[in-house]
């Protein structure tokens, strides 16, 4: 049973994992990333998921990362994958992430040689049994090659209570979150989060999920679309700006600030056709010109929540 309360919802970024260019471990780098999540106001970050190479990384190198993380976040919970092949060597890596001070653990489901639903189902059940971290159930089969059925994880998340969240990453994603928010009413309910470098993001919203788990570069981006899909405003959520520029002397930085308030030039921008195609798909086409300022720096990239969101334009996993 999970010791360490743990609310998987909200806006929860998974990190890459940064190196040098004699691929040894980039450090400083990671706990910059981190603090500038902090500073966005994310509800979390996910380390050594897909994005950041744990398959490629050596048992010290996952120490050194899951400490340098938490002691970074200071106090935001952290979420670490310990995902194995090894059911053992899976609970190892969990403990590890305990001692280090995680809040959670993401773990997906391993390929068996026969594949069947009660190895998958035994796999999670010997583990929770056996770590005291909230599990995190990703349902990724492209990469697992594991395909596991809605009813399968509704027994999980009935059966087995360290299982604190799903993080939805299985095609078509809008349709199997419908399926396991609708499976889950009337008893045990845990949050539903989406994957896949927000792909399906909106879609996935509206069917159920309760917000982001997955590698994306801007979390100002998800924040701004979560923030106008709670408060009701679908149209909005749809447009919500990512403009990109570039200021000489500087690397491509995300421009997020619709504030008047802000340092630097100010442009304006009438909505692009994309954007235009994305609101007529919701049924509220409704062209515009806004005001935004373009922000001198990257490390000042937040959306204003008094201002209403504009073009849909980039997103990156």
């Amino acid at each position: 049973m999970p010791s360490t309360p743990f609310q998987f919802t909200g806006v929860i970024p998974i990190l890459a994992t940064p190196f040098h260019d004699d691929e040894s471990l980039d450090l400083d780098s990671l706990q910059r990333m981190i603090a500038f999540n902090k500073r966005a106001g994310v509800d979390g970050v996910t380390l050594l998921g897909l994005l950041g190479e744990s398959n490629r990384l050596s048992d010290d190198d996952r120490t050194r990362i899951i400490a340098a993380g938490i002691e970074a976040a200071d106090g935001m919970p952290v979420i670490v994958g310990t995902s194995h092949t090894g059911t053992a060597t899976t609970i190892a890596l969990s403990h590890q992430a305990a001692a280090l001070g995680a809040a959670g653990v993401m773990i997906t489901a391993s390929a068996q040689p026969s594949p069947n639903d009660k190895a998958v189902f035994d796999y999670f059940d010997r583990i929770a049994k056996a770590i005291t971290l909230p599990i995190i159930l990703q349902d990724h089969p492209a990469i697992s090659q594991v395909h596991m059925p809605v009813d399968l994880m509704l027994r999980m998340v009935r059966e087995i209570p360290a299982i604190a969240g799903i993080k939805g990453e299985a095609l078509p994603s809008p349709q199997r979150i419908a399926a396991l928010v609708a499976g889950m009413s009337g008893g045990r309910s845990v949050p539903v989060l989406t994957g896949l470098g927000a792909l399906y993001g909106l879609f996935d919203l509206e069917r159920g999920s309760t917000g982001f788990n997955t590698g994306f570069a801007f979390p100002e981006v998800l924040m701004a679309i979560l923030r106008e899909h709670r408060a009701g405003n679908a149209a909005d959520a749809v447009l919500t700006v990512f403009v990109l520029v570039t200021v000489p002397g500087r690397p491509l930085s995300p421009l997020s600030e619709l504030s008047d308030r802000s340092s630097g030039r100010t442009r304006s921008f009438t909505d692009e056709p994309a954007a235009i195609d994305a609101a007529a798909a919701v049924g509220t086409l409704r062209p515009r010109t806004f005001t935004v300022s373009v922000a001198a720096s990257p490390t000042s990239s937040f959306i204003d929540p008094t201002k209403r969101a504009t073009n849909a334009v980039d997103g990156r996993r």
